[in-house]
């Protein structure tokens, strides 16, 4: 077994949150929208 080096378990690290981030924002945008047009068809 061969351990990361602290500089890749940073590197790693960051772009998992950075990648959850951008999700997260997405999915937030895109349930926004939608409960928008849900409201709008409904009434």
């Amino acid at each position: 077994v061969t351990w990361p080096t602290p500089k890749q378990t940073l590197a790693s690290t960051s772009v998992v949150i950075i990648v959850v981030l951008i999700v997260s924002t997405f999915l937030g945008i895109v349930d926004f929208g939608l409960t928008k047009i849900v409201r709008l068809v409904l009434g």
